[in-house]
Formats: structure tokens, C-alpha cells, sequence
């Protein structure tokens, strides 16, 4: 079956329709082919497919072909069942017929005999050729079309459709169409069938000695390209698909040794999408198989015709790249027989092959978005394939100068091995002068130094060294001379190292020993040298390479350079348009370096700042320090110099270990150089990622609303060494409100910045209440303004250079709203004693905020005066420690060593007090030495009778005016007024105890402390007042005189006095008595200032004792003669017994009688007149009469009078009625009986009403 292999691919070639016989019964094919063909292909039809599954076919290619054509008639039965795909598929049968005679005599036997194969799909078209006027012949094609359905067609199947040539046609045509396409798909299934149990048979023999694959080739592509023309596309591939896998298991089962194929001319020019380079007799190796290298190319540019059928690029391009990996893997294998560099040289052919082939198929926006995005990135994968292995066959040629030592570059070569052919490639014995020039070259190669000055060790481009390699695989290969071996390159050792220029008579006297066309006889015998290497690859390249456009590329280096740009750009277009954005950039990088070396810098320098923005953004710093220096270069060549400036800080920004110190120092003097100079176009500098700044650690600073402050920065330089700044300003922003803006911290004063940690600061005027974080960091440098922008940067404390991201920025300022910051009160809030020298204790709390170096004014009111004596201060210990959270200024303490300290001294100036700096922090509490002055005596009061408390406070009170000056600039003020309790150490009360029968009166005098104290009566005596007198010894002390007599706080204790009264002054004598007893006390006071009254500082001391302080008080003391009997007495008369109404007038009647007489010493000028006034509730009585008179009323005893009023009830219920009272007659004078009623009821108004009395007519 092999024998077929040529006329099976020249069928391919020419055939591709549908194949449909026509039986031309009656001659009438000319009269119908031009309706017939002119309505191919047919638009719209279903065939089934492997599956018997429908699958549409919009566009189906049909070929009709007359049954005596020569195609048809001059094949052989076995070329029939071999290329059944070829046969016809229908067979269309033309008849015509007038009468019924001749359908019965004539055409129906012969068409019996031409239908009587039942293998075939045919059907009948009668075609009439009776006029539309003759209604007779019209009427018997009628007949005959019906007796040729009767004979000819089924119930199941219609194989009869009628032509009218002169009437309406429109159904024939469709009835046309699908009834060749039923005969099609029928006859399709049973080939399909019949192909499939072909392949079946074949398939079981696999693994027999009688396999073919030839025979299993050509029974599986005759039923695929079977398929294909039926457009059966997807069937089509799949055989294919399944035709390699099987092709792929004989290969790898078959224990053969194979020709692998590749060694003609021209085979390095890719098959991957040419089905017609190499015919299929010329792949078949042993009649059953076929070489590997043609025919697995050959397979899949079947597959990729039928893709591109399919309109699927994408997929012929995702096939491709894996393909041409997997081939190239398999070309590795057979390199040692293969053509030098074969399978380099074939890989960019096929890469360029699908590139040009794929991007001429693919139209935007046909497919979905991942699947274009997916189509690019495999495009720019297929370039850089391509750009690899040119950048290999340009290296072993000696173009290695001008591939670019990039990472990319370096990464791809160094990884990818050497051509590994039998033997090495020897020089050519007439190749003198091409290693002279290859030898020249070597010499003139220079390193490349960037600027600055930088040197780094070139990156490797090959993964061991050439020279090595080469010599390695040569036959016959001897020691030879070390240097030679090495090519006299100072480190040959490591393959990454550029070839060194040798001494200039050195290398004279070499290429006099070893370039001589006399020397290469003797070649074989030493090892080659690297120019050597260079010449025998170059020429061994040209005996593999055949395409033009490859040679031409490799020709020169300018020719490499052009062609390696080109794939460049694709790579990295394609990348742009793909998700593989990061690839496209990096590939930008190479292109730049390209346009850098030609001279075009300001393309250069555009897409180095698209790569430079990738290797930031990233964080691949070793990357951008290979690039960055390349980008500033440019950048000063196109006299950018805002771009150059931002360049040299971002190289200085780099990790210190990328750069030697000498280049960090060119990088610093570069921008300070530029930073003195006039710049035509000043721009601000962002330096964010050179100078960074942070609050320090700890807590933010806390300030209250209108304090100025002190703010301290922590700012980290990253130049090399100090650097000047002229100027600089912070922004502080706000977190909690966007309307207070940003507002700027200036300082005009330079500052040095070490490299490292750095500490500066700078005022703080006052600022709105918030939370602010830095800003922005903005200053001068020489002439040129620079930035910071506002993210932070902090290190540890153990660190100078240490910086990292700060995630959230942390507050460093706090301003606080209005508040109160620190509160003063007064210590105790007992009395103190009158008249005395007392400590007035303040205490002083600030409330979190720091009072360091506060003054207090002190302004005492009126009565209170301060004593001439030193003012002390101590903390306040109220059990809680009062740090606060301001932080410990320098001058303070802790709780501990101030818990028992003692008092300081301080001194009252100008009515100033400084407050020292450790009770900033801590409440404390100052101690005032005052005197509060009162010129009235004590007086006190009859036993029982009610005092007045709010009297004696007010007298008592003293004020102190305090104002507290605080803050940073004693801008804070605090105002506040203290009330001080000052009283006398006794409050005295009398009542007579006993009367004796002899008139003497025993006196109480009752001691109420008033104090907090613990009191001491040391002496006590009482000095009458006239009328008077004091009974026993007449001393004026107690009759008790058990001193010394100790009164607690707040309790009270009695003394007793034996009086007796005096006869009555007579009238002009009254008004020159005093009229008051005083009462002298000699007393000592226990107490302590926290608590309240408390010692005198200026206390004399009791003789016997200097320890007790000795006081004096006195007090006045109003003593009445007692009151024995009333002189008047007032009834209420009772009211009338019909009650009182509402609206009714009531008299009210009082009787006023004298009880007694008034005496004979009583002087008095209107004894006879009394006052009376009547008091009565307005809301609920109208009062009629005279509220307020006098009465006449005799002095004898037994005299009376009534005093009546006249009253109108307003309100009804129990109500309060009026009261008598006689303003001056003391209310011991007076007996009321029968006493008056409490409540008396009134009882609401009459019901009254009305009627009218109609007139009488």
C-alpha cells in the first residue's frame, strides 16, 4: 500500500470537492450544468459526523462530474476501495419523457438497470420541456413525472424531483439541495464506516510483525481529509491528532534504529506550515514507517491548515510553541548527526514561520478578552524563542560584543547549552585572513563602564566557557599551551568574563606564530584559539543555513543588531497586549540598551523609565542598579537635569551594598553639584526615598489648644556623607477634619544631616484641637528645592540606618480641645480660727498636662491679709500616683521619693509664687500663712433659741483670688477665687439653770466647738454687765473650776456662774450702762492644718509649759431679767354660728386686757396706747377695716378693750383666718387666752337664680 503514497498526496493536491455523478439518461446536461453549477456551493446543510451526530455545514463545496468523465471511469477497483474518499458520493439521473409509451418501452428499463445498486445514493430529475401554452404536452409530462414517483419512489424515501425548463423553478432548487445532501450524508456514514473497520484491523495488528504504518497512514488520512472536504473540520483534526499519538508510539516502541531525517539541504528552512515541501515518498524510510524529522512536521502543518479553518490562530500559535519545544528537545537528542547548530537555526525559522502565519490569520476582537490577552503573550513568547537562539548562533560567530550583558540576556544564554556536534567544526585551511579580522576584533572589544564610573563584573552569556567547549569536542584534541587554551584572558576561569586586550607586541609575535596559513597544518595537533572558534563556526553555519533572511541577519554585526531589535520589539509589543505586561517592559529595557548604543537617547531614556518604574515598583533593586545608571546617563546627555537630579537620588536610595562608597560619593556630588548651579528650569526634587523622617518613639506629643511647643523629628538621610540643608519646613496635616488643611513648620536656620539617624527640631506655634501626622518634608539645597513625601519611615533605636514602612502613620501631635488642665482648691474645708495666723492650704492638680514653671498670683481679699512668713510646699497625697501621661519632664520625681518628703520653702514675691519643677506632675499643695481680721465681738446667745448659721458663715468668709500662669510660654492661665471659713474657737449659749430661793441665779454658759480641733480651756471669767451681780467669792470665775477642761471637735461643754440680780436703774441712768456681760476665755488649740483651726505660729506660750500655745477669745453676752409674769392678754371672740360664706362680710373681734400693772420703775411716756396690726392671707381675705392703729388701754390692771375688723371671705374651705399681733409688746409679755383657731371654714357662695313672669296681654 505504500506504492500509493505518491498518487494519494497528488489527490490531496487536487482534490477538494464533493464528488456528484450525473447520469445524463436523455442528453440534457448541457441544457441544465448552468443551473445546476451556478448555485455551488451549497449555503446551508447537516452532515453527521464520527459520532452520528448532526453537525452543520454553512458552506458545502459539491462538484458535479458527468458518469463518462475520464476521472471517474479510468480507476482501478483496488484505487476505488483505497480512495473511496475520492468516489462520488450521489448520482444525479437527468431523464425526460413525452408519453407514457416510451416511459414504459424505453426509460423505465433503463432505469432500472442503472438503479439496481444499492450501494449507491442516487435519485431521478425529470426534466420537462413542455411549453407553458400547450396545455397537452404540459399535461402529459404531468403523467409521466406521476407513473416515474410510482415506480421510483417510496413512502420512506423521495428520489424523484421535476425540472419545468420553461415554468417557475424556485422549489426545484431547494428540493435539490436537500436531497443531494441526504445522499451525501448517507454515503458518508457508510464510508465513515467502513474506514473505521479498516483502522480497526490495522490497529490490532500494532504490535505484529506485520505492522505497517504506511498501510494505517493512509487508511487514517483518507478518512480525515474525508472530513476535511466535507467540512467536517473538527473530525478532521482529530484524526490527526490521533494519527500522531499513534505515529509518536511506533517511534518511541519500535526497537529499529530509524534514519532521524534533517540531513538534506534545506531542512533547516521549518515544515511546520508547508505540506507540499517534502512529498510523502520521500519521507517513507523501509516501506513502513516515515522519517521522524519530515514527517512529524508534516502532521502538524495538517493540523494547523485545519485550525486555520476553524479560524483558530490562537490555538495554531499555543500548538506551535509547545511543538517547536518538543521538537526542539528531540533535534537535541540527534544533534551529534545533525548539521551544525541545526536545530538553532530551525527554531527561529519555525518561530518566525508561525509568527508571520498566525498574526496574518488573527483579527481583534473575535474572541473573548483572556483568549486575545492568551494569543499575545504565546506571540511574544515565539519572539523571544527566536531571540534566544539568534543571540546563540551570533555568540559562536563572535558577536558577542554586541549582545547586551543584561540579566535577561544573561539568564536566558547562560542556561541554554551548547551546540553539541560529534566533532567541533575545524578552521578551514584558506580561512587565514578571516581569523586575523575575528582576532582584531577580539583585541578591540572594550569594556563596557557606565557612568559614575561604575564596574561590575560583567553577566555571563554562555554557561561554560566557549574555548573549553569547542576544544573539548574536537578529535584528536592534545594539551596543547595552556595560554593558548585560555586565549590569554586574565580569568578564563570564570565564563562570564569579557576577553582582556593583550600587550601590543604580545599579540604581534602570537598571530605571527599561530595565524600563518603555514601553522594550519598542524592545527589538529593543539587546541583552537577563540577567534579560530569563532571562523570554523561562522563557516559551518553557512553550510547549514540556507535561508536567506537568517544569513543575511548573521552577516555583520550591524545586520545582528537590526534583526535583534526587530525581535525585540515583537516581544515585547505582544507582551504589552498580553497579561505579560512585565515582560514587555523588562524586553523594553533591552531595546533601550539597543538605542543606547546607537545613539538615540531620547528613546532610550523613555522606555529605561518605564523599566526603571517596573524594577521599583516591584522591589527588584539589583535590577534597577543595572539599569538606573544607564537611564541618568542618557538623562545628562539630553541635558534633562530634573530628570537626571531624580535619577541620582534614587541610585543614593538604593541598598548601600549595590554600590561601592566612591560611587555613592559621585552620586552625592552630582546632585549637589547640580543643586548649586542655576537651573534654567528649577523643579521640586522628590527625595522620598533618600531623606524619610518619623516622629520619635514614644508617645505623640500632647499640647492643649493655644499652646505652643518644641517638635521633634527623626529624619534618616541616605546620602553618602553630610549634606547641608539651607532650609526646611514641615507639614503637619490633620487626621480627625479635612477643612483645617495643612499647615507648614518652617525653619530658616541650616542644618547638617549626618548619614543615618538624624534628630531636629523646630517650634510648634499653637494649633487647632486634633491629631496631626507629618506631612511633607520640603527644603533647599543650595539652589534646589527638594521633597518628601508624607508616608514615614521609622527604624529601631538600636539602629542608624535602618528604615522601614510605617502602617499606619502614627500621630505625632495631639491638641487637646479646651479643657480644664489643672483644677485649685482649697486643702480643708473646716473653719479656721478668727484673728489668729492660720495656714491656708491650695492644692494644685493639673489635670494631664505639665505645669513646669508655673507662677501662681496670689490676691487676698478684704479682712484677710498674709503673714510675713515663708510659704511652703509639699505633695499631696491623696493615695493614687498623679503622673501624667504628658511624660516625666526632666526636673520631676516619682510617687515614691516624693511620698515623704519634706515641706519646701518658698518665697512670696510681688505676689508671685514659682512653683518648682518637680510639682509639674504631681498634685501638691501650698501652705499660705493669712490672718483673718474681724473688729466685732462674739456674741452669744440664750439657750435653745434659734441661730442664724448663714449669718455666721458670711461673717466668716474671707476670699483668695488665685491666678495660675502655665504652659510652654505661660500662655495658659487658670483663674479661680477660694472661699476660706474662718471663725471664732466657741460658740457660747446661756440659760439660767436654777433659781434659789434667796433671788440668786445659777447661769450656764454653754462652750460649742466650732473647730476641728481638740480645745483646751486653760481660765475663764465672765464680766457683768449692770444690773448684775456676781454672789459667793466674787472673783468672776465659775463656781466649777475644773480647769484645764478639754472640749473635742465639734462637741461643747458648760460652765456654771452664780449670779444675782441688781435694783433697776432709774430712767436717766439707763442709757449709760452697756448693755452685754463679756466672757473671757484662756484657751489652747490641738489640731493640724490638713484638718483645719490649728496652732498659731505667733502663739505665746503657757508658762508652764512652751509646747502649748496660749490664745484669748472673748465673747458678749445679752443678759435678760427673767420675765415672770404677762402683762397683756388676748382673746379671740368666737365667730357667729351661721358660718361664713364666700362673698359674705364677718367681724372679726379681739379682746385685749391688762393682766397687771407695769410697775412704778418702768418709765414709759405712752403707757396707755398699744399698737396693734392685723395680719391676713390676700389670696383669701379681703380685709375691710384698719389693719394697723393704736388702741387706748389704761395701765391699771384689769383695764380691757375689743378690737373688731371687718373680713370678706374670697375662697370656701378650712383657711388660716387673720391674726392680732402687737408689734411692740415682747411676745413674753403677752397671753394669749383663749388662744385664737387654726383653721376656721368657710363655706361656699349662696345658689341664686332667676325667672322672668310674662307680661300680661
Amino acid at each position: 500500500m505504500a506504492n500509493f503514497l505518491a498518487q494519494f498526496q497528488s489527490i490531496k493536491t487536487s482534490f477538494d470537492r464533493v464528488i456528484i455523478a450525473v447520469e445524463d439518461v436523455s442528453d440534457l446536461w448541457p441544457l441544465v450544468k448552468e443551473g445546476f453549477e451556478e448555485r455551488l456551493p451549497f449555503k446551508l446543510g447537516f452532515l453527521n459526523n464520527k459520532t452520528r451526530n448532526a453537525v452543520p455545514v454553512d458552506e458545502l463545496p459539491v462538484e458535479y462530474i458527468l458518469t463518462t468523465d475520464s476521472r471517474i471511469r479510468s480507476r482501478f477497483p483496488q484505487e476505488q476501495s483505497l480512495f473511496w474518499f475520492r468516489e462520488p458520493y450521489a448520482t444525479v439521473v437527468l431523464v425526460t419523457c413525452e408519453d407514457l409509451d416510451e416511459f414504459k418501452t424505453i426509460l423505465k428499463p433503463r432505469l432500472k438497470l442503472i438503479v439496481q445498486n444499492d450501494e449507491r445514493e442516487w435519485f431521478v430529475v425529470f426534466v420537462s420541456k413542455a411549453p407553458v401554452h400547450n396545455d397537452l404536452a404540459t399535461k402529459m409530462a404531468k403523467k409521466v413525472y406521476a407513473k416515474l414517483e410510482v415506480e421510483f419512489s417510496s413512502k420512506k424515501r423521495e428520489r424523484c424531483c421535476k425540472l419545468d425548463i420553461h415554468g417557475p423553478d424556485a422549489n426545484f432548487w431547494e428540493d435539490l439541495e436537500l436531497k443531494v445532501t441526504e445522499c451525501i450524508r448517507n454515503t458518508l456514514d457508510r464510508r465513515i464506516q467502513f474506514y473505521e473497520d479498516e483502522i480497526r484491523k490495522l490497529s490490532e495488528q500494532r504490535f505484529m510483525p506485520i505492522w505497517n504504518f504506511c498501510n494505517f497512514f493512509i487508511l487514517k488520512e483518507s478518512l480525515a481529509f474525508m472530513f476535511d472536504i466535507a467540512h467536517l473540520h473538527e473530525d478532521s483534526l482529530r484524526e490527526y491528532d490521533e494519527l500522531e499519538l499513534c505515529y509518536l508510539e511506533t517511534v518511541n516502541n519500535s526497537g529499529k534504529q530509524r534514519d532521524f531525517g534533517g540531513m538534506d539541504h534545506g531542512d533547516d528552512q521549518a515544515a511546520v506550515l508547508e505540506l507540499g515541501k517534502k512529498a510523502l515518498t520521500q519521507m517513507v524510510q523501509d516501506d513502513d514507517s516515515f522519517r521522524e524529522f519530515e514527517f512529524r512536521q508534516y502532521l502538524f502543518a495538517c493540523q494547523a491548515k485545519l485550525l486555520f479553518k476553524l479560524n483558530r490562530p490562537f490555538e495554531v500559535a499555543s500548538r506551535g510553541y509547545s511543538f517547536i519545544i518538543s521538537f526542539s528537545k528531540v533535534l537535541a537528542l540527534h544533534e551529534s548527526i545533525l548539521p551544525f547548530c541545526m536545530r538553532e537555526a530551525w527554531v527561529i525559522n519555525a518561530c518566525s514561520a508561525l509568527i508571520d502565519a498566525t498574526s496574518s490569520h488573527y483579527k481583534d476582537g473575535l474572541v473573548a478578552a483572556d483568549v486575545e490577552q492568551e494569543f499575545y503573550r504565546v506571540q511574544g513568547d515565539l519572539y523571544s524563542l527566536c531571540r534566544t537562539k539568534l543571540m546563540r548562533l551570533a555568540y559562536l560567530i563572535g558577536y558577542g560584543s554586541a549582545i547586551q550583558r543584561s540579566p535577561v540576556n544573561s539568564a536566558s544564554l547562560s542556561m541554554l547549552s551548547w551546540p553539541k556536534p560529534a566533532v567541533w567544526p575545524s578552521l578551514p585551511p584558506d580561512a587565514s585572513s578571516e581569523v586575523l579580522v575575528k582576532e582584531k576584533m577580539i583585541l578591540q572589544e572594550i569594556p563596557q563602564v557606565k557612568h559614575f564610573g561604575i564596574q561590575r563584573k560583567p553577566l555571563p552569556l554562555e554557561p561554560t566557557l566557549l574555548l573549553r567547549e569547542a576544544n573539548r569536542r574536537r578529535a584528536s584534541l592534545s594539551a596543547g599551551n595552556v595560554f593558548e587554551l585560555f586565549d590569554g584572558r586574565a580569568n578564563a576561569t570564570d565564563g562570564s568574563a569579557l576577553p582582556s586586550p593583550l600587550p601590543k607586541a604580545h599579540a604581534i609575535s602570537m598571530l605571527r606564530t599561530n595565524s600563518s596559513p603555514g601553522n594550519f597544518e598542524s592545527m589538529i595537533d593543539r587546541p583552537m584559539r577563540l577567534a579560530e572558534i569563532y571562523v570554523a563556526a561562522e563557516h559551518a553555519l553557512w553550510n547549514t543555513i540556507s535561508d536567506a533572511d537568517l544569513k543575511k541577519s548573521l552577516s555583520s554585526i550591524e545586520e545582528f543588531e537590526q534583526k535583534y531589535l526587530e525581535l525585540s520589539k515583537g516581544a515585547a509589543d505582544n507582551y504589552h497586549h498580553s497579561w505579560w505586561k512585565r515582560h514587555g517592559v523588562v524586553l523594553d529595557g533591552e531595546i533601550a540598551a539597543i538605542y543606547h548604543k546607537l545613539g538615540n537617547f531620547d528613546l532610550a531614556a523613555k522606555l529605561y523609565e518605564k523599566v526603571c518604574a517596573l524594577y521599583a515598583g516591584e522591589g527588584w533593586q539589583n535590577l534597577l542598579a543595572e539599569v538606573l545608571p544607564n537611564l541618568a546617563e542618557c538623562q545628562k546627555i539630553l541635558n534633562d537635569q530634573a530628570g537626571y537630579l531624580s535619577s541620582c537620588v534614587r541610585l543614593l536610595s538604593l541598598d548601600k551594598g549595590l554600590f561601592l562608597t566612591k560611587e555613592r560619593q559621585a552620586f552625592q556630588s552630582e546632585v549637589v553639584r547640580l543643586a548649586h548651579d542655576e537651573m534654567k528650569h528649577p523643579v521640586p526634587l522628590d527625595v522620598s526615598s533618600l531623606i524619610t523622617f518619623s516622629s520619635n518613639p514614644g508617645p505623640p506629643l500632647q499640647l492643649c489648644d493655644g499652646d505652643p511647643g518644641t517638635l521633634s523629628v527623626t529624619v534618616w538621610s541616605g546620602f553618602s556623607d553630610d549634606i547641608v540643608l539651607e532650609s526646611f519646613s514641615l507639614t503637619l496635616t490633620a487626621t480627625n477634619s479635612a477643612d483645617e488643611g495643612i499647615k507648614a513648620l518652617k525653619s530658616s536656620n541650616a542644618t547638617t544631616l549626618k548619614p543615618g539617624r538624624n534628630t531636629i527640631t523646630v517650634s510648634l506655634p499653637a494649633q487647632k484641637p486634633g491629631s496631626y501626622v507629618l506631612g511633607v518634608l520640603t527644603g533647599q539645597i543650595g539652589q534646589l528645592r527638594f521633597r518628601s513625601h508624607s508616608f514615614s519611615k521609622g527604624g529601631p533605636a538600636d539602629t542608624d540606618d535602618f528604615m522601614s514602612y510605617e502602617k499606619p502613620t502614627r500621630p505625632i501631635l495631639k491638641v487637646f480641645s479646651p479643657r480644664l488642665l489643672v483644677d485649685l482648691a482649697a486643702a480643708v474645708s473646716s473653719a479656721l480660727l478668727m484673728n489668729e495666723c492660720q495656714w491656708v492650704g491650695i492644692i494644685v492638680k493639673p489635670i494631664n498636662y505639665p505645669l513646669k514653671g508655673a507662677i501662681l498670683h496670689v490676691d487676698t481679699g478684704p479682712g484677710l491679709s498674709i503673714e510675713q512668713h515663708a510659704i511652703e510646699i509639699e505633695r499631696y497625697d491623696d493615695g493614687s500616683c498623679d503622673s501624667c501621661d504628658f511624660g516625666v519632664s526632666e526636673g520631676s520625681i516619682d510617687c515614691e521619693s516624693h511620698g515623704s518628703a519634706e515641706p519646701k520653702q518658698l518665697t512670696l514675691k510681688d505676689a508671685k509664687i514659682e512653683l518648682p519643677d518637680w510639682a509639674s506632675n504631681v498634685t501638691s499643695i501650698l501652705w499660705i500663712p493669712v490672718r483673718a481680721i474681724s473688729e466685732s465681738l462674739a456674741r452669744g446667745t440664750q439657750a435653745g433659741a434659734a441661730v442664724s448659721q448663714r449669718q455666721s458663715v458670711v461673717e466668716g468668709l474671707r476670699t483668695i483670688a488665685l491666678k495660675l500662669e502655665f504652659g510652654v510660654s505661660h500662655n495658659q492661665t487658670f483663674e479661680k477665687t477660694l472661699a476660706v471659713h474662718f471663725t471664732e474657737p466657741f460658740h457660747v449659749s446661756t440659760r439660767i439653770v436654777d433659781k434659789c430661793n434667796d433671788g440668786t441665779l445659777l447661769l450656764q454658759v454653754i462652750l460649742h466647738s466650732q473647730v476641728k480641733a481638740s480645745l483646751t480651756v486653760h481660765d475663764a471669767w465672765l464680766d457683768l454687765q449692770d444690773g448684775f451681780t456676781h454672789t459667793g467669792k466674787g472673783d468672776r470665775r465659775p463656781t466649777s473650776a475644773y480647769f484645764p477642761l478639754t472640749i473635742s471637735s465639734k462637741s461643747r461643754a458648760a460652765i456654771l456662774f452664780s449670779i444675782g440680780l441688781e435694783n433697776a436703774l432709774i430712767k436717766n441712768q439707763v442709757e449709760a450702762v452697756h448693755p452685754d456681760s463679756i466672757l473671757n476665755i484662756q484657751y489652747g488649740i490641738s489640731g493640724s492644718r490638713i484638718h483645719g483651726a490649728h496652732t498659731p505660729m505667733d502663739a505665746e506660750p503657757v508658762a508652764s509649759d512652751d509646747s502649748v500655745k496660749q490664745l484669748n477669745f472673748r465673747s458678749s453676752l445679752a443678759l435678760l431679767r427673767p420675765v415672770l409674769d404677762p402683762c397683756l392678754a388676748v382673746g379671740f371672740l368666737p365667730l357667729p354660728s351661721s358660718g361664713l360664706r364666700v362673698g359674705q362680710l364677718v367681724t372679726m373681734k379681739w379682746r385685749v386686757e391688762r393682766v397687771r400693772d407695769l410697775g412704778e420703775n418702768i418709765v414709759s411716756e405712752n403707757n396707755d396706747e398699744v399698737l396693734y396690726e392685723v395680719n391676713a392671707n390676700p389670696e383669701n381675705w379681703m380685709i375691710a377695716g384698719r389693719k394697723r392703729g393704736h388702741i387706748l388701754l389704761s395701765a391699771k390692771q384689769g383695764s380691757r378693750m375689743e378690737i373688731s375688723i371687718l373680713c370678706l371671705p374670697l375662697v370656701a374651705g378650712y383657711v388660716h383666718p387673720p391674726q392680732l399681733g402687737l408689734p411692740d409688746v415682747d411676745e413674753a409679755h403677752i397671753s394669749c387666752n383663749p388662744p385664737g383657731p387654726h383653721l376656721v371654714c368657710v363655706w361656699p357662695p349662696t345658689i341664686s337664680s332667676s325667672y322672668c313672669i310674662p307680661a300680661s296681654a
